[in-house]
């Protein structure tokens, strides 16, 4: 009797694990799925990047790929089987048996859409807004890092171009403009105000304080205004697109697309001399002034044949490892920044569908 008693016991105690198992198990996979899923997603798009900065350098096709879904689907069964029996008899023992049974299965999709037609033209082809550059700037973003890596001409003063049918150098003036501009917006001196003019559109003015200023800042103000051909009386200009302004009132910005930079940035890649020697790739410019403007380049992307090991970002092509180092802040930054432009640029407005997902 103490022995029935006892498998009763533990089969109560049995099933009732399998049971809470099974009904707290939905809510238990929400922690590790969505951060698991955030770094798998977020070492992709990495990867992705670089590789395709790669094959462009190497005149090669780049492709890219967005997730747009990700459902993951549990299953959790547990079954218990109990028998027992018992026989007065000496000659033949006592028999119990207790068995137990479960299943697990995961089975998650995933979507994936390449970008292509309107959306490869309006993530990657379009040119960023001018007035989103100056945006970056008002929210902190440094004037010297955005100017060189959003802007390819400002007012006629031409930046670096590291694309291989527009190489050149960068303007002289360009990087004592985003000299000026970097201790500018330090000071604070510098604002943005959106306002609507007469056709009713909304239009984007950037401002220069002309009042309460040491003379020290007004002079590199005044540096600016004459960099730029602007009115030395003004302190509102507004923002356009184009490399020519209208006249001594408008800032004109030619700003890179998102194809524009990455192209750009590919120009910074250590491509091995064998692949150069070999037609592979083709060779960029040193960019002395970026030495004598005291501006180191913007991005470092190494390449060897063995696997680094301390890496941010790495891809293979071509039987070379390519990197960026985890120690090297600037280029983690460059890079980071070169991912999250991408994010602004894409203006998706389609609504994400409600998915449920079981779990039980």
């Amino acid at each position: 009797m103490k022995i029935r008693a006892t498998c009763k016991i533990f089969a109560c105690v049995l099933a009732s694990l399998v049971l809470s198992g099974c009904a707290g198990f939905g809510p238990t996979t929400i922690p590790h799925d969505r951060f698991d899923y955030a770094e798998a997603i977020s070492k992709s798009w990495k990867s992705q990047m670089l590789l395709n900065m790669v094959k462009i350098r190497y005149a090669d096709v780049p492709v890219f790929v967005d997730v747009t879904s990700v459902i993951s689907q549990y299953t959790l069964q547990g079954e218990i089987n109990l028998s027992a029996g018992w026989s007065n008899s000496d000659l033949v023992g006592d028999g119990q048996t207790i068995g137990g049974r479960g299943t697990y299965a995961d089975r998650p999709t995933i979507t994936y859409a390449p970008l292509v037609g309107d959306k490869f033209s309006r993530s990657l082809a379009k040119p960023i807004p001018p007035p989103a550059i100056f945006f970056l700037i008002q929210a902190g973003y440094q004037a010297d890092f955005v100017f060189r890596t959003c802007v390819q001409a400002i007012n006629n003063i031409s930046n670096r171009s590291g694309s291989q049918g527009n190489l050149r150098e960068a303007d002289p003036e360009f990087y004592r403009l985003v000299s000026l501009m970097l201790e500018i917006q330090r000071s604070g001196a510098a604002g943005m105000r959106i306002e609507e003019g007469p056709d009713q559109k909304e239009g984007t003015v950037f401002i220069l304080r002309k009042k309460r200023l040491i003379p020290e800042l007004a002079a590199k103000i005044s540096t600016v205004k004459r960099l730029l051909g602007l009115n030395p009386d003004e302190k509102e200009f507004k923002i356009a697109y184009g490399s020519t302004p209208r006249d001594d009132n408008e800032i004109a910005v030619l700003s890179r697309s998102m194809l524009e930079i990455i192209v750009e940035m590919a120009s910074y890649i250590d491509v091995p001399e064998v692949h150069l020697a070999e037609g592979r790739s083709y060779e960029t410019i040193l960019d002395q002034m970026d030495v004598s403007a005291e501006f180191g380049p913007l991005i470092e992307i190494h390449s060897d044949e063995s696997k680094p090991r301390d890496d941010y970002v790495a891809v293979r092509y071509h039987d070379y490892w390519f990197w960026i180092d985890d120690r090297d802040l600037r280029s983690k930054r460059m890079f980071s920044f070169l991912l999250l432009l991408f994010a602004f640029t894409e203006k998706e407005s389609a609504i994400a569908p409600l998915v449920t997902i079981p779990t039980g």
